[in-house]
């Protein structure tokens, strides 16, 4: 599937403020799954400078440097075109030795996966004892196949949490996810995160895009991505009980959610200005 895509985010401050640098994670990657063919970032006020940089985890990340003039509307607008390849996300082999949960990974691919497997995915000092419930549930009812263990804890997850919209905040922690029944797609994310951590499987964050269905807008989503011994990383939404394939526009993907944030920065002078976020945002398909 070939891709265009408009992306416009507006802040408008109650006063006069200036910014301090802020950091854009809205460059589409290129990969096995997918590649980009064209990208342009437009800012008003323009930057004094925008120098475009790789994270420790290969992710583009643009830095803007604003000058010291007060501003009351901040307007980003990115354009995109992305060819997607991944039909079949299941045309895999796992490695005879990765069949079974928990994975005994060789010592030197343990090491390289640490960030995605010792880490908590919700930022809490500890695993949450929600997620490890579900991982030692899921685990038993599944025989610790890895693929059948991912597949339902993407339909436990769909089916016993309704989706709701929070355009801000930090993601829920998982115990208050499962326990409201109910959660923004970065919510479910961490969630489906972290019960992949607690049974050992590394696991990470992913900001997107998704085609919309017929009928419905576009947003901005989140779901994630398990390495998978054989496979690599493979993605899993459970906002909408799908394995990851061709619809998905993948921009940004991290051990934390805090570093897959499309937008980050704060203001240099006038902090404690309330403002609103407006976002606008056109996906066409054009086979």
């Amino acid at each position: 599937m070939r891709y265009w895509i408009r992306h416009t985010t507006t802040y408008r401050y109650d006063r006069p403020v200036t910014l301090a640098p802020h950091w854009v994670r809205l460059r589409p990657r290129s990969d096995v799954t997918q590649i980009l063919h064209n990208f342009s970032l437009t800012v008003e006020p323009v930057p004094e400078r925008v120098a475009e940089n790789l994270d420790l985890e290969g992710n583009s990340v643009l830095k803007l440097t604003f000058g010291d003039e007060p501003l009351e509307q901040f307007q980003m607008t990115t354009i995109s075109e992305v060819e997607t390849f991944r039909t079949n996300p299941f045309d895999f082999l796992l490695e005879p030795w990765a069949s079974r949960l928990p994975i005994d990974y060789p010592i030197s691919l343990y090491r390289q996966l640490q960030p995605y497997l010792a880490t908590s995915a919700a930022g809490l000092p500890a695993l949450d004892p929600i997620a490890l419930q579900l991982a030692n549930d899921l685990w038993l009812q599944t025989d610790g196949n890895p693929v059948t263990f991912l597949w339902q804890l993407n339909q436990q997850i769909h089916a016993n949490c309704r989706h709701i919209i929070r355009e801000t905040g930090e993601p829920f922690p998982p115990s208050v996810t499962w326990g409201k029944e109910a959660g923004s797609c970065r919510d479910l994310t961490v969630l489906f995160t972290e019960v992949c951590r607690a049974v050992g499987l590394a696991a990470r964050f992913v900001s997107g895009y998704q085609e919309a269905d017929a009928g419905n807008d576009p947003e901005l989503h989140a779901w994630a991505e398990v390495y998978l011994p054989g496979a690599g990383w493979r993605g899993y939404d459970p906002t909408q009980n799908l394995a990851v394939g061709d619809r998905y526009i993948a921009l940004v993907a991290s051990s934390s959610y805090r570093d897959a944030a499309p937008l980050s920065g704060t203001l240099k002078t006038g902090i404690g200005a309330s403002s609103e976020l407006h976002t606008t945002l056109e996906i066409e398909a054009q086979e």
